[in-house]
Parts: C-alpha cells; sequence; structure tokens
C-alpha cells in the first residue's frame, strides 16, 4: 500500500534520541528552548511556546484571549479540534462557509461580524493553503476581532512572501504525527504581541496563575528541531508532487488551485469528484491509500449556529486525498497518476 502520510525519522534523530537518555535530562532542557527558538525565528515573531498538542495550542491562546461567554467564528472545514477548542475554553462557536480554496469564505465572515460581533475570528490554513489572510486582517481592523491562525496543516506555508502563523495576532500548531513536521505529538502557540504572550504563559507557568501542565518532552523537541531544518526542501518536493498531480490528471477531477499570493505546501493533496467514495474504493483496491478529509462540517459536529454553508455542504460529499508526501518515489508517484486516469473508466 502506498500511505497517504508516512512520517520519516533518520540518523540525526537517532542520535539525538540517544544523546538526550545519555543526559538524564528528558525533559524541560536545551532542546525544547532550541525548539521554540528555533520555530519563532522560521516563522519572523518573537514568541513561540510549546504544548503538548494542536488543540491544547488553539485552547490556551483561546484562554489566553478569554473568549468564555464570547462568539468565535470558525470556518466549516476543519479538524473537529478547530471548534472543540472555542467549546472547551468557553466561547461560542459561529461556523461559516468556505471559498473555493477549502479556506474562510471572507464575504461571508463579514456578513457574520456584523450580526454576531465575535471577539475572535480563527482561519484554516486546510490542506497547507493559506486563508485570504489580507481580506480577514482588514475585516480585523475595521471590525476589532482578534485573529487565531489555525496553521496545524500548514508549516511553511507563505502569503504574500510572509509565514503563515506570523499573518494574525496569534497562530496554533500541531506537531501531530501526519504534520509536515511531525513529532508524534506536539503543539505551539507563536505570536508577536508582547501581551498576548504574557496571557499564554500564564497558562503554561505555574506560578501566581493557576495552569496546565503541558510540556513536550526533550524527545518530541529533538524531533521537532530537527524535521524543521528539513522542512522547506521537503515542502518543496510535495509541491512538485502536486504539480505533477495537477498537469496529469483529467479535468473531471477538480485538483487543487493555489489562490493569488500563496506557498501551498500540499500536507494533503485533495481532489473532488461526484464519484468519490467509488474511486476511493478502486484506489485502495489498486494499493493505493486514499481518504476523506473531512466528510463532516463543523456545524454539525456539535451542533453550533452557522451561516449558509452552501460551497461547504458540496465540498464534503466531493472532497478526497491521496498521497503527497516527500518519500513518494518516482515509480509511485507515477502508478497514483495512472491510477487516477484508470479509474475514469468505471466512475
Amino acid at each position: 500500500m502506498i500511505n497517504i502520510i508516512e512520517p520519516r525519522f533518520f540518523e540525526e534523530e537517532k542520535q539525538a534520541i540517544v544523546q538526550i537518555l545519555e543526559s538524564h535530562k528528558i525533559t524541560r532542557g536545551e532542546w525544547t528552548k532550541f525548539f521554540e527558538e528555533s520555530f519563532a525565528k522560521y516563522l519572523g515573531v518573537k514568541y513561540a511556546f510549546t504544548v503538548c498538542s494542536g488543540t491544547v495550542a488553539l485552547f490556551i491562546a483561546l484562554k489566553a484571549l478569554k473568549v468564555e461567554g464570547e462568539r468565535v467564528i470558525v470556518p466549516a472545514m476543519s479538524f473537529m479540534a478547530t471548534i472543540d477548542a472555542v467549546y472547551l475554553a468557553g466561547g461560542i462557536p459561529i461556523v461559516v462557509d468556505v471559498d473555493e480554496y477549502y479556506t474562510m469564505d471572507p464575504n461571508q465572515l463579514e456578513d457574520a461580524v456584523k450580526r454576531y460581533n465575535p471577539k475572535v475570528v480563527i482561519p484554516v490554513h486546510l490542506y497547507g493553503q493559506p486563508a485570504d489572510m489580507q481580506a480577514i486582517n482588514y475585516l480585523s481592523e475595521k471590525y476589532g476581532f482578534v485573529v487565531l491562525e489555525d496553521a496545524a496543516q500548514a508549516h511553511g506555508a507563505e502569503f504574500f512572501g510572509k509565514k503563515v502563523g506570523s499573518l494574525g495576532h496569534l497562530s496554533a500548531f500541531s506537531f501531530y504525527a501526519s504534520k509536515n513536521v511531525p513529532m508524534g505529538e506536539g503543539g505551539v502557540i507563536a505570536t508577536n504581541d508582547d501581551k498576548i504572550a504574557k496571557e499564554v504563559k500564564k497558562w503554561i507557568d505555574f506560578g501566581e496563575h493557576p495552569a496546565f501542565n503541558v510540556r513536550i518532552t526533550e524527545f518530541q523537541a529533538a524531533i521537532g528541531a530537527i524535521q524543521l531544518k528539513h522542512l522547506d526542501e521537503r515542502n518543496r518536493r510535495r509541491r512538485e508532487i502536486a504539480k505533477r498531480y495537477s498537469e496529469s490528471i483529467n479535468s473531471s477531477f477538480i485538483h487543487p488551485t493555489e489562490r493569488e499570493g500563496a506557498y501551498h505546501v500540499y500536507h494533503l493533496y485533495t481532489l473532488r469528484h461526484k464519484e468519490r467514495d467509488r474511486i476511493i474504493s478502486l484506489l485502495k483496491e489498486n494499493g493505493i491509500d486514499a481518504r476523506v478529509y473531512y466528510s463532516y462540517l463543523l456545524s454539525e459536529l456539535r451542533g453550533a449556529e452557522h451561516l449558509p454553508l452552501t460551497n461547504a455542504e458540496r465540498f464534503k460529499k466531493e472532497v478526497f486525498s491521496i498521497p503527497v508526501h516527500p518519500y513518494l518515489t518516482e515509480e509511485e508517484v507515477e502508478k497514483i497518476i495512472h491510477s487516477l486516469k484508470a479509474v475514469e473508466v468505471f466512475v
């Protein structure tokens, strides 16, 4: 089976793990400090706080923003953690539609902002595609809400030359095993804002304020730091594979496109087809892992209030993703392209 996601680790990671074991310093050590500093520098922000998962990163960010009893706008398409973090932090989620790039629709967002007066808006850079941060930040300045980027799937993505995660007031990342920077579990809250950074620290540093133990281990930090070193080259490989797919796949499939100014990092290469389920079955029979991300809308999961979700309702029935990870061989890429061409005969 050609896996849809395949994290890989090499001698450099192995040596780092052995070094940590021999040092007996397995938490709150130099690797954690180094990873936080490296990630902040990579994004071009002042602060990067490590936590134990992307979900916790969103949750802590929302607690720092004091959203209890406040409305928070999220897009219809994302992993469930985006809306769950809002509920867990005491916020009231409002769900809006997505645009043709599968990210938050800025036009409907403005309607929702006028109607609900949210404290926070969470654009999600879904599948590695940056949301329209120019439009969202313009609305933030106009209406005064805070922008919390959910960048869990977009390590290294850029919008007009700036890294996602540095475009809003703060951001949340995940380092789950499937991500472009995989370290098993882990997350980061990033920001340039001194006041926000101070509030975040209150929730993760024990002391005068009740806090959580959400630390990562030195093992995770070392793996993350080493993976980060290779992120750009591996993202380039993802983009090369995505380009091959887009140039080769028949027009009966709707393939992903990049919005103007975007540098898409293809955490997932997501196609659309009305015979999605049949195509997935045929691909799996041919040894190619294909999956649906996501078959639900966030509004459906928890019964959240929402605006009309015309695009998202259609997309959820058609989207499916194929392997695009950087370790695919040329033979595997060709097999995937050939298989997609072949399944069209049967659908």
